[in-house]
């Protein structure tokens, strides 16, 4: 999909540079979304996390930094070159990075599925599906904030893997788990 098709499509409100040059590469999502997750990764850690070699890791973040969609993250020197999300301009202030973030997060999330979506076909028979499922439930905040608690937990065993490849068991993949916990205001 172009750049251009993408933008007519999207209706999130990703911020107009990044809608420009998100890359449609799935490892370059990959990474993103990491990048969003964690705040810094080398290509090294991105490995790991991902099940990518840490030279297709490194080529890919490359390439978001040309786009301008990250920038190397202050370090000690060394070989190891942390990387991290760019924001767009140095003059913001700090209470709009994390709303530009969030708005960035979510259109990957988006961008996400949608890809797969459009390529589950190119996956093994036994990956073809999704579990996608939503439902609308009554919560005072506190509540919902118990609740994200709950799901954070669950997830929590599950997330250990990512710093620990060799406890996954065989025929694992990268599984995207998004939860969205909002009120539905009346219209």
């Amino acid at each position: 999909m172009s750049d251009e098709n993408r933008q007519a499509a999207s209706t999130d409100p990703l911020p107009h540079r990044a809608r420009q040059q998100l890359p449609d590469h799935p490892v370059r999502v990959a990474l993103l979304d990491l990048l969003a997750e964690v705040g810094t990764v080398t290509s090294t850690q991105a490995a790991a996390r991902l099940g990518h070699s840490s030279g297709l890791c490194s080529f890919h973040l490359r390439q978001l930094a040309r786009h301008g969609l990250i920038e190397e993250a202050p370090h000690n020197g060394g070989r190891a070159r942390p990387w991290q999300l760019r924001w767009a301009s140095s003059d913001q202030s700090d209470r709009e990075s994390p709303e530009e973030f969030a708005a960035l997060a979510r259109g990957l999330e988006d961008e996400s599925y949608q890809h797969w979506l459009a390529h589950r076909e190119q996956a093994p028979s036994e990956w073809q599906h999704d579990e996608s499922f939503s439902a609308v439930v009554h919560l005072t905040p506190a509540e919902m904030a118990e609740l994200a608690t709950s799901i954070r937990c669950l997830l929590a065993d599950y997330r250990e893997r990512d710093q620990q490849p060799a406890a996954r068991p065989a025929g694992t993949v990268a599984v995207a788990a998004v939860t969205r916990l909002f009120p539905l205001l009346g219209r």
